[in-house]
């Protein structure tokens, strides 16, 4: 098992981990998702023996054309033959677009069958997968593997199907022409399939290989060609260190493709070599028998085309199961993805509560980053090497000095209540405000929601409920509308200005040649960071959550953009439960309830009484936040008054 027994332990590893798994349980699984189209697979098998049958007749008409109506000069017999010579091929060619209309519909259908899949299942995985799963490579399987599963179904499935009637019909045929050659004729058989066995096996390590290093390459141009890779690379001045690194890839797959490509061709070349042995002795049996008058030229002649559509599907069929490993290899890729587990589900039964009040408890909560491994990523293979930006929210990697992020964290928010959350950098601050939205599940203890443990509240009650502002915000390429509606696709115009009123960037927005239809550029790189955070507090006011959970970094701002956006918080959080990550003395003196975090412990609370603040309360202990007041908030110039 990976990682100690853990949910992660998707595959079985055995002694050769790439060897082939074709088991039966692959096979049907593979069949289960070309069941919604069974009736036109069966469509395909009919025109596959329509095709295979009618191209076994022609070299009956040559022997009928030598034997009887060349000798007998019957000009009747010699049209029809001729009609039927003509008329064969172009009803192939019509039969071939059926088969080939009904091939691509089925192949197409599997891609987005199979792709939908997997992009669900991936948008059901943990945060912690997506911070250690490399971007490009995921694309990878989304893109190469699942056309290659495609190809696995409409190429080589097609193909030995076709090559094993045209083999049994062939041989039916070759049969009742004359027993003799065809025993001649088969017995170079066994030279085609023993080379498979060794071959097989080599040219499916290649194909995995191949895909793995294609995977990587892609994870490259998909780290260097977004705006935050392109900008770093830029700054650095890495891009000639970017250029070899992309040679170096570009030519590993080069190199696996050319290797892939010339253990084929020896291979084939072998069998090319046993087929020529094989037809040289029949045509020189075949021609004695013929001198003798054991039977006609003619036959001879049949047999001669007989065999070549004999050993053409042979020498195929003698690779078919290399062919078909090799192919499967894709569907085992995508499978490894689909049968991840999810760390973060929903229960068989889960509580979805109407509505929400917003009290929140923090129960002798513990919560380590490394005790879920790196979410099924690493047993992908997807973690090697450097961790690229792939746009997910950043996460702190810093630990107590007992292993853990956070440390038997206990307290209470009521409803509606201001909570500002305090301490020095890697306290664990995030952390909790990552754990309050479930993005992670405690590794010991619980929260309750409402009086609810979250794990048993359903996910959708809590995306509904609470609405979270990271300090990185994140907007996708398309319009200021489009990624303000993302909170609430029906909301209506109106209620998209108000929210932009409250966050204090509608009249910025109404000013743009485009006003709400402007493009934000990558990640929202056309605005500035106040005119994002803004866009981003818009989306939550237009979101309406219970719960509001951010961080209100704002070092990186003008005067005037932190002012803005500062004045927009505190309207937004009138009314709601807020837990704030506080780096402004002004949020941190509105605070109902003050948590003091070090070390992934919770070392101080105070809170808000009838007589005194809940910062009062703490600087009367003189203790950490007392500390922290003198030397960090008590000199913060604060614009809002």
């Amino acid at each position: 098992m990976l990682h100690g027994g853990g949910w992660w332990s998707f595959i079985r590893y055995d002694e050769e981990r790439d060897r082939p798994q074709l088991s039966w349980a692959l096979l049907r699984r593979v069949w289960d998702y070309a069941g919604p189209y069974r009736l036109k697979v069966l469509g395909l098998l009919v025109t596959i023996l329509a095709i295979t049958g009618l191209s076994l007749v022609p070299p009956l008409l040559f022997r009928d054309l030598i034997d009887n109506a060349i000798p007998n000069r019957n000009v009747t017999r010699l049209n029809l033959l001729a009609l039927g010579m003509i008329g064969i091929p172009l009803a192939n060619a019509l039969i071939g677009a059926v088969q080939r209309y009904l091939s691509a519909t089925i192949g197409e259908s599997l891609i987005a069958d199979l792709r939908n899949a997997l992009f669900a299942h991936m948008q059901n995985m943990s945060l912690r997968f997506f911070t250690h799963a490399k971007t490009g490579e995921l694309m990878s399987r989304l893109n190469n593997d699942v056309v290659g599963a495609q190809n696995a179904l409409t190429g080589t499935f097609v193909n030995i199907l076709t090559n094993i009637v045209t083999v049994v019909l062939t041989l039916a045929i070759m049969v009742s022409l004359e027993w003799r050659l065809t025993l001649l004729s088969v017995a170079v058989v066994p030279l085609f399939i023993l080379p498979a066995r060794r071959i097989g096996r080599v040219l499916r390590d290649v194909r995995r290989e191949s895909l793995d290093l294609n995977a990587k390459m892609n994870s490259l141009m998909n780290e260097t060609l977004n705006v935050s890779g392109a900008l770093l690379v830029k700054l650095f001045g890495r891009q000639q260190d970017e250029v070899s690194k992309f040679k170096d890839r570009s030519a590993d797959v080069a190199r696996i493709g050319v290797r892939q490509a010339m253990i084929g061709r020896w291979f084939f070349m072998g069998l090319g070599l046993v087929s020529a042995i094989g037809t040289a002795v029949v045509y020189w049996v075949g021609g004695y028998l013929v001198l003798q008058g054991a039977f006609t030229v003619g036959t001879i002649v049949a047999f001669g085309a007989y065999l070549t559509q004999l050993y053409g599907p042979l020498s195929a069929m003698s690779n078919a199961h290399i062919e078909f490993a090799t192919s499967m290899v894709s569907f085992e890729r995508v499978f490894e993805v689909i049968d991840l587990p999810l760390e973060i589900k929903d229960k068989s039964s889960v509580v979805d509560l109407p509505e929400v009040a917003g009290a929140v408890q923090f129960d002798n909560v513990s919560f380590s980053y490394t005790a879920g491994g790196d979410g099924g990523a690493g047993a992908l293979g997807l973690t090697a090497e450097r961790d690229g930006s792939n746009g997910a929210a950043p996460v702190p990697m810093r630990a107590s000095t007992r292993g853990m992020a956070v440390e038997s964290i206990s307290f209470e928010i009521k409803p509606g209540q201001l909570v500002a959350l305090v301490g020095p950098s890697g306290a664990g601050k995030t952390t909790i405000t990552y754990l309050l939205p479930r993005l992670y599940d405690p590794t010991a203890g619980r929260i309750c929601l409402d009086g609810h443990d979250l794990r048993d509240i359903s996910l959708a009650t809590l995306a509904r409920n609470i609405g979270m502002v990271t300090q990185e915000t994140y907007l996708f390429h398309d319009t200021i509308r489009a990624n303000l509606l993302y909170a609430r696709p029906t909301a209506s115009q109106a209620e998209i200005e108000a929210a932009c009123e409250a966050a204090n960037i509608h009249h910025f927005i109404a000013a743009l040649p485009d006003g709400y239809d402007t493009v934000v550029g990558e990640r929202g790189y056309r605005l500035s960071g106040g005119e994002k955070q803004r866009v981003a507090l818009a989306r939550v006011i237009l979101k309406n959550p219970r719960i509001l959970v951010l961080d209100e970094a704002t070092s990186n701002l003008d005067s005037q953009s932190e002012a803005l956006i500062q004045e927009a918080l505190e309207r937004i959080m009138h009314g709601r439960t807020s837990v704030v990550i506080a780096h402004r003395l002004s949020t941190i003196l509105a605070a109902d309830v003050i948590l003091v975090m070090n070390e992934g412990r919770l070392v101080e609370q105070g809170r808000r009484t009838e007589t005194r603040s809940a910062h009062e309360a703490l600087l009367a202990q003189a203790g950490l936040y007392s500390r922290l007041y003198q030397t960090q908030f008590r000199h913060t110039p604060d614009p809002v008054s």
